[in-house]
């Protein structure tokens, strides 16, 4: 049975529909973000990054990040507009949230160094917020679940 081991709770700026996760030290980063984004898939993992795009513009998210000791169950609680999995290397232990300006100075705290991890990303509140983002900039209305586990567990 999984446990989980963290869980933070944090709001994320979102511009230009896109927003990434990626290893807290930028220079271990080949190509950081938003370097070579593409639109057109809710999710793109490239080394050391995961590309997330947002269902709006211009708007704060909310972001829940669990960090399990093996993989857990997939939330069925939510309304979930869209989903997908992949992994990501961590060689700090940290994922830096990024925005097209760079590092938001926000971290999810994995406390496990030089370590693949298994990520499932969930989201809703797309549809709504593609509407609201147009005329307003939306704060809470898109919510985001990011699973992470180590990869082998």
């Amino acid at each position: 049975m999984a446990n989980i081991l963290h869980r933070q709770d944090m709001e994320v700026e979102v511009e230009f529909y896109s927003f990434a996760l990626q290893e807290a030290d930028d220079n271990l980063v080949p190509s950081p973000f938003p370097e070579g984004s593409e639109s057109g898939n809710f999710l793109s993992f490239r080394e050391r990054r995961i590309d997330i795009e947002s269902g709006g513009h211009t708007h704060t998210a909310s972001l829940t990040a669990e960090v399990w000791d093996s993989e857990p169950r997939k939330d069925a609680s939510g309304d979930w507009e869209a989903d997908g999995e992949g992994q990501i290397e961590s060689l700090t232990g940290e994922l830096a949230i990024c925005q097209m300006m760079g590092n938001s100075g926000t971290y999810i705290q994995l406390g496990r160094p030089h370590t693949i991890w298994n990520a499932r990303i969930q989201s809703s509140g797309r549809d709504a917020v593609h509407q609201l983002a147009q005329v307003d900039v939306p704060v809470g209305v898109e919510q985001y679940l990011v699973q992470l586990w180590p990869a082998g567990e």
